[in-house]
């Protein structure tokens, strides 16, 4: 005869068997955790180091925003028969090198260790920015030192890298990096708008992997 505060061998072999089943849901869980954790490093680490441009597999910036101007309704000067000289329509207003830079720079540095991202370009620009909703500043050299601001954000599309920002002129940048050719190139599609354009440009700039740095 059993007293009133004692349990049953069968309510003990039930309690028992939900805590094993409790500490395997977690194990589970952690280890899948653990897994994903593990596939995002990957990921982010495909996309790090030196890039450089691949000019035959790229748009040309320049007709791409000759395209923008035309749809938007303004002119395109005509040139008859002399040539257009290269990065035309690179330089506008300080407020716009984060243009610039993404559509015409033809080296790229990538270092990504989640959930930070540095993109570094040419003559030591910097976009500093976050995949984890934080907002962050990109550094413009001397822009940085006297307050000024551009935002960036990413977040992951499947193994696509998309990049939002809002430059210091008020416009917009939409960038979505993927890796083509077992990873030997970067493929960037590109939307661009800057503040007093009234149409997008938009182009595909293609980078080949360099060397170690």
């Amino acid at each position: 005869m059993r007293g009133k505060g004692s349990i049953s061998p069968h309510a003990l072999f039930i309690a028992v068997c939900c805590c094993c089943l409790f500490g395997a849901e977690i194990s589970l869980a952690q280890a899948k955790s653990q897994e994903l954790t593990r596939v995002s490093a990957a990921r982010a680490e495909a996309f790090n180091g030196s890039w450089v441009i691949n000019e035959s597999l790229s748009d040309n910036t320049d007709d791409a925003v000759e395209a923008a101007i035309k749809e938007a309704g303004g002119k395109v000067k005509r040139r008859f028969l002399r040539k257009r000289p290269e990065d035309f329509y690179r330089g506008g207003p300080p407020e716009q090198e984060l243009y610039d830079r993404i559509s015409y720079d033809d080296v790229l540095f990538i270092a990504i260790a989640e959930p930070e991202l540095r993109f570094e370009y040419a003559d030591n620009f910097v976009r500093l920015f976050h995949s984890d909703g934080r907002r962050r500043r990109t550094t413009a050299n001397s822009f940085y030192e006297e307050g000024a601001e551009d935002f960036s954000f990413a977040n992951w599309n499947g193994n696509a890298l998309v990049v939002e920002s809002r430059p210091r002129d008020g416009g917009f940048t939409l960038e979505t990096y993927t890796l083509i050719e077992d990873g030997a190139r970067l493929r960037i599609e590109m939307q661009i708008e800057p503040d007093s354009f009234g149409a997008a440009v938009e182009l595909v700039r293609i980078f080949d992997r360099a060397s170690v740095r």
